[in-house]
């Protein structure tokens, strides 16, 4: 699927290398090497999440949500 729109012979084009589209080169120049829609898929999948747990009369603890062992060692009413 093509997404060039308006022809302009000015302008070069590259290709994604994900799903083959074409890329602007003002995009290329810019450090981008993605298409924008394989751009914003791979920005959301970087992008990070975190657990934020209170602990009793210290400061908050991020943790990461697949670091599960550390959020077992902090609860102090755990069974095992």
């Amino acid at each position: 699927m093509s997404s060039r729109s308006g022809n302009n012979p000015d302008l070069d084009w590259g290709e994604c290398p994900l799903c083959g589209d074409d890329v602007p080169s003002e995009r290329l120049r810019l450090g981008y090497v993605l298409c924008m829609c394989c751009g914003e898929q791979a920005a959301v999948e970087a992008r990070a999440s975190w657990c934020v747990v209170p602990m009793n009369k210290s400061n908050y603890i991020y943790v990461s949500p697949g670091n599960l062992t550390l959020l077992a060692q902090l609860n102090p009413k755990r069974t095992t």
